[in-house]
Formats: structure tokens, C-alpha cells, sequence
């Protein structure tokens, strides 16, 4: 069967029901990723598990890959809700931290990472606003945040992209293991105290 309007942009869930649905979509996409991995993923099993039709799968998900970038967004918008606190005595340190922290989260489910990483860069290759589009990630506004930058300036914006592209290596190094978790740990905090470097207090 081809994909479903693959071009069209995702629809957004505007009532209280809609959002429901959605994210009873995500979490159904998120078991089948665990268990099965991207490739093998089909759109009517999620559809089924989900329990919604899967002309509404594909209204909010125009594509597979569409699906698990946003599985990919809702794990991190959720690890920073409930898992980044606010910034203590060194925001280096704590960006480091935490970055690790993410790491650890998201490898909890080897597959899974592995897809929502496909999805997200696949995604990401395709857009045609590329730094416009992770200047509004949560987790570029989270790191501004925690070292203290409300009105961040060129310079910020240039290092914290620096810093997500480096972290984006060493996961995906890590979830193909290609490097190991003491390893992986290790250089993201590296990083984070190399590239915020002017940051430290």
C-alpha cells in the first residue's frame, strides 16, 4: 500500500479528544519501535494498538518517519518536564549532567532510540530550516535556560547548536554500539565543558 499523503504536514490535535488520541498513537508507536524496530514497524498495527482508524493515524502522521520524530520529540519534552531540574552553582556541569541523563533515558530502549534517531534525522535532513527548526527544540530552549540565557545572543544560539550536534554524535555512536556507555557518559560530559566553556562561572 503507498504511503498516505506523505508530503502533506502533520495535522495538529486542537480539542482535548484529539490530543488523547494523538498521544495514545505515540505510545502505541513507542511498544511497536521497542519490540520491533523501525523497518519493521507497520502504520496498521499502530493504528490497531492505538485503536483509531488508520485514515487518523495518517491525518496526524502523514509517514512513518513523521511518526517516530515525534515519538522522538514527546520522550524528550517528557525527560526534560520531569527530569531537568532548575540550573544549581555550575549550569557547565549541570548541562553535562543532564545531557548524560537523557542518554541514559532514551538507551533504556536500545530499539526504540535507534528508531526515533532514523526518524529524526531523516526528518531533520529533509527540512529546508534546519537551524530554525532545533532553535525551537525544547532541548535548545532547556540549555539556553539553564545557563541563564532569556535574551540569547548569535553566539549563544551558535554554541548550544555545537553542543546538540555533538551530544546527537555520541548517541548515535552509543546506540549502535560503537562506543560504550562509560564512553559515551565520558565525552558527553567533555563536551559540555569544552564547547560551554565561556559559560563557566
Amino acid at each position: 500500500m503507498a504511503r498516505i499523503a506523505e508530503a502533506r504536514p502533520p495535522a495538529a490535535p486542537v480539542s482535548r479528544g484529539q490530543v488523547v488520541r494523538r498521544d495514545r498513537i505515540l505510545d502505541a508507536a513507542a511498544e511497536r519501535g521497542a519490540s520491533a524496530g523501525f523497518e519493521r514497524v507497520q502504520m496498521h498495527d499502530i493504528a490497531r494498538d492505538a485503536g483509531v482508524a488508520i485514515g487518523t493515524l495518517y491525518r496526524y502522521f502523514p509517514s512513518k518517519t513523521h511518526l517516530f520524530a515525534a515519538v522522538w520529540e514527546a520522550h524528550i519534552s517528557r525527560f526534560i518536564e520531569n527530569e531537568w531540574p532548575p540550573a544549581g552553582s555550575d549550569p557547565v556541569a549541570d548541562v553535562g549532567e543532564r545531557l548524560v541523563a537523557l542518554g541514559r533515558r532514551l538507551l533504556r530502549r536500545r530499539r526504540l532510540c535507534a528508531a526515533m534517531i532514523q526518524a529524526s534525522a531523516a526528518t531533520y535532513a529533509a527540512s529546508a530550516t534546519k537551524e530554525a527548526e532545533l532553535a525551537e527544540s525544547e532541548l535548545y530552549r532547556v540549555i539556553l535556560r539553564t545557563l541563564g540565557r532569556s535574551a540569547p545572543t548569535d553566539e549563544d544560539h551558535t554554541i548550544v547548536r555545537l553542543l546538540i550536534y555533538s551530544w546527537w554524535g555520541v548517541l548515535v555512536s552509543w546506540v549502535n554500539e560503537k562506543t560504550s556507555r562509560e564512553r559515551a557518559e565520558a565525552e558527553l560530559r567533555l563536551a559540555a565543558r569544552l564547547i560551554l566553556a565561556p559559560y563557566k562561572q
